[in-house]
């Protein structure tokens, strides 16, 4: 994969042309056969996006994407990885699996949809935030994926 979300079945860069936009299709490409990927990353450092994996390592138990069927073999080095950008104060979790595994890694609760909570990792105060899915195997209206996407978006000073 090259780069985060490049699907065209996961509504993540919809989202973000929704929030930003106003646009769900702003992020595709003229043929909109595909998700700009150099329009992404210009977006992303901008305004100071990071994206990463909570897992480097998984199986998968079944031949399909479902966070169920998922085995994580070797966490993110959340550690190494803070160290590259020290000015980050918040982590996003976007789905069930990747909310589980940061919890685990940061020994925080794990927040609810939507929601978020404090915690202590490498001498910095984070907000940890768990997110719905943008997978369409969550069928829900990007619209609706938008709003919870906005609130992190406000908290985190990136409007």
């Amino acid at each position: 994969m090259e780069f985060f979300y490049p699907n065209l079945q996961n509504d993540m860069w919809r989202v973000v042309g929704v929030l930003f936009f106003g646009d769900r299709e702003h992020f595709l490409t003229a043929d909109r056969k595909a998700f700009d990927r150099a329009r992404i990353e210009a977006f992303c450092r901008e305004r100071g996006i990071a994206l990463y994996d909570t897992s480097e390592e998984v199986i998968r138990l079944k031949n399909n994407a479902s966070d169920a069927s998922l085995q994580v073999v070797r966490e993110v080095d959340l550690g190494g990885l803070l160290a590259q950008i020290p000015a980050c104060r918040t982590i996003v979790a976007t789905g069930g699996k990747s909310a589980e595994t940061l919890s685990r890694i940061l020994g925080c609760e794990l927040p609810a949809v939507g929601e978020w909570t404090r915690a202590a990792y490498g001498g910095l105060e984070l907000q940890v935030w768990r997110m719905p899915s943008t997978s369409r195997a969550f069928p829900r209206p990007v619209e609706w994926k938008a709003e919870f996407y906005r609130r992190v978006f406000s908290a985190a000073g990136i409007f």
